[in-house]
């Protein structure tokens, strides 16, 4: 493996962590390029903190093996170490400290001189909009504050690889987007991000590619589209006007999309994917018929829509199950990698 010369943040090939009876990460294939952000998306238990554990050298592989930068996580963990940053699910920073008694004291540990320390402080809680916070102590900051001086701790020295394990857990809608947007112009200052997420929107909105890891292992990687259209041309979305009719609506479509058909929640909703092997047109064909069917019938359709399948829909193809569904298996919680 020679990621000095490929272009690769990250190369693992057959990565395992056990715990006792449990294969917590069972034969994990990654290749990150350098410079963009990577998804590894799945749900609860799937092992990706395990995972983001090993390559950042907090825990020591039982098997396979892996580099950072061509830097291999054993033998080199120094060298690794000096290379990358990592943000775990849980604030590490002193809730008693203010946001700039914090960076100021882990500028300080990192080797700043007092007065580069509270130059980058300052800098930092500008960037990140917590100027006016910058005199509070932690334990008073919002979910979203501390998330944002988390990363802020994280890039006191800008690393060459950021690991971000479920950074927006348990965040409102505005706080994510915050961000979302800081993880944006950390890639654009030439960072490269491993990106650890349950939340579908989060992988779509910034990862370039996509791991999809479920049980331990690697079960599908690509761009989004690429994943995308490995399950299917595009999901017909349609609202009926008569609940009654859905049953015979679902009926229709089947044998008009020769496709499965989901009803939703909504108890007048539907959802119907279209196979991998149809085209763009073809599936606009099937679907313009689908509807004429439906309009014979006597079914009236209030809203119908065609698209590409979803991240949802196709980590529910690929698995059985959605990403917050926690599978089977539990890892060791002493080193907290049940995620």
């Amino acid at each position: 493996m020679s990621t000095q010369t490929s272009g690769l943040a990250i190369e693992t090939a057959g990565l395992v962590k056990t715990f006792g009876e449990t294969r917590a990460v069972d034969g994990v294939d990654l290749s990150v390029p350098a410079g963009t952000v990577y998804g590894v998306l799945g749900p609860n238990g799937a092992g990706k903190t395990t995972t983001v554990k090993m390559l950042a050298t907090l825990l020591r592989p039982d098997g396979g093996e892996a580099h950072v930068f061509g830097h291999d996580i054993v033998r080199e963990a120094d060298e690794v170490r000096g290379r990358v940053s990592l943000t775990g699910q849980y604030a590490s920073v002193d809730e008693d400290l203010t946001g700039t008694e914090n960076l100021v004291l882990l500028g300080r540990l990192l080797g700043h001189h007092k007065k580069a320390a509270r130059e980058r402080a300052a800098q930092l809680l500008e960037a990140f909009g917590l100027t006016e916070a910058a005199a509070k102590q932690v334990k008073h900051y919002s979910g979203g504050m501390r998330r944002r001086i988390d990363i802020a701790a994280s890039i006191l020295n800008t690393p060459d690889l950021l690991f971000l394990d479920e950074p927006t857990t348990g965040l409102d809608p505005r706080s994510r987007n915050q961000v979302w947007e800081i993880v944006r112009a950390v890639v654009a200052q030439g960072t490269t991000v491993l990106l650890t997420t349950q939340y579908l929107d989060e992988a779509d909105q910034l990862a370039s590619r996509i791991a999809v890891i479920d049980r331990g292992r690697v079960i599908a990687e690509g761009t989004k589209g690429e994943l995308k259209s490995s399950v299917g041309a595009g999901s017909v979305h349609l609202r009926l006007r008569d609940p009654d009719q859905r049953a015979l609506a679902a009926d229709l479509l089947r044998r008009a999309l020769d496709a499965q058909v989901q009803p939703e929640p909504d108890p007048v909703a539907l959802t119907a994917r279209l196979g991998a092997a149809a085209s763009d047109d073809s599936a606009a064909g099937q679907a313009s018929r689908a509807l004429g069917e439906l309009a014979r019938a006597g079914i009236t359709v209030d809203n119908f829509s065609l698209g590409q399948p979803s991240l949802d829909e196709v980590f529910l193809a690929l698995t059985g199950h959605d990403t917050h569904d926690s599978p089977d298996r539990s890892d060791d919680p002493k080193d907290e990698v049940a995620a």
